[in-house]
């Protein structure tokens, strides 16, 4: 077998992402998951595939809405080229509150205002909300809109990108466990493990993310649904044929242990709140996944430039909102311009010059 220019560890979103796109521009490329071409072993598996960046402003770094906002420019060119269609809307987020909780609105608006001056927020009434969004039954006298935020179907993406990587002609190795110690040889070596990384990144920790699954096919929602709360932050995204998915957006924890009760409860009892329709629904899943976090919540390049390893990592809850930004910052990198002073446009994921340890994060330039 032909050594490939570039190995992939990981086949999550990201790592698959990459894979692809670096095969299109003529590389010969090798991808290794210990999980098999569903991608069920991956974070991306149990995630909601929002693409957010001005929701996600209020919380998140300024660089990161402004990669989220590229990312949302590059899905539909590349969902495009996919060999099947993947489920993809981009009508926007309808942020919703109850009545004791409007300070929670004027928060938001606020802080959205400080922090993402592209933003474009629409103040939403009654009679045009039902517009929007009838599904709501006029339960909501006011909202606000963020039009052109998409999403799209996780799981039927992870599919088609492994079919997209075949007809690539990437060496696709899954249910292929690469020890750290054991990274396969290439031209050069990409990590994108996420988790399975911990113990080369001490730095990175988990942040657990909730998820059921729901089948209401009386429940026609054309927009996704985020109520605003003081404490829990849940959203619901609509998806083909009846299907949603309703999650929060982030815990504090490491634990992937399955959903707890009152974790249940909450994310069922907020989801029927906005929806009193959804008690006819059928509980498809319930899952729980860890998304690897670095401390400052941005992902960032690490770089052994002597052993020529790249890893990729700290995505957090932001998988689908940066994979293409990162992605398209990183193939420079795997076409050439390694052995150079690489100044990218993300000061996150900017590499220095010189070589430095693997736990030692790229400085910003």
């Amino acid at each position: 077998m032909t050594q490939p220019d570039i190995a992939i560890v990981g086949g999550g979103l990201l790592g698959r992402l990459l894979a692809w796109r670096a095969a299109t521009t003529g590389l010969r490329v090798a991808l290794y998951d210990a999980a098999s071409s569903q991608g069920e072993g991956s974070a991306a598996w149990v995630a909601a595939g929002m693409i957010t960046p001005s929701t996600e402003a209020i919380d998140a770094d300024p660089e990161i809405v402004a990669m989220g906002r590229r990312s949302l420019c590059l899905w539909p060119q590349w969902l495009a080229e996919l060999p099947e269609p993947v489920f993809y809307r981009d009508d926007g987020t309808l942020l919703l509150w109850h009545r004791q909780d409007a300070c929670e609105a004027r928060r938001f608006e606020r802080f959205l205002a400080a922090r993402d001056a592209q933003a474009h927020l629409v103040h939403v009434d009654a009679v045009r909300l039902s517009e929007l969004e009838p599904a709501l039954d006029s339960r909501f006298q006011q909202s606000l809109h963020l039009p052109g935020e998409a999403q799209i179907d996780n799981r039927a993406l992870l599919k088609t990108l492994a079919l997209a990587l075949q007809e690539a002609g990437v060496q696709c190795h899954w249910r292929t466990f690469v020890a750290a110690d054991a990274l396969p040889t290439a031209g050069i070596v990409v990590d994108c493990r996420g988790m399975g990384a911990r113990q080369d990144l001490s730095q990175l920790r988990g942040v657990r993310g909730e998820i059921v699954r729901l089948d209401a096919p009386d429940v026609e929602l054309r927009h996704m649904l985020r109520l605003l709360h003081p404490r829990f932050s849940v959203y619901v995204a609509p998806r083909a044929e009846g299907k949603l998915v309703v999650g929060a957006t982030s815990v504090e924890s490491d634990d992937r242990s399955p959903m707890s009760v009152r974790g249940a409860l909450e994310l069922l009892t907020s989801a029927y709140s906005m929806l009193p329709t959804l008690a006819e629904g059928r509980i498809l899943e319930f899952d729980t996944q860890v998304r690897p976090t670095l401390p400052d919540n941005r992902p960032a390049f690490f770089y052994h430039l002597g052993r020529r390893v790249l890893r990729i990592n700290g995505l957090y809850r932001h998988g689908f909102l940066l994979s293409p930004a990162i992605v398209e910052e990183a193939l420079p990198l795997l076409s050439g311009q390694w052995e150079e002073s690489y100044t990218g446009r993300w000061s996150c994921l900017r590499l220095c010059a010189h070589e430095v340890e693997e736990e030692q994060a790229c400085p910003s330039l």
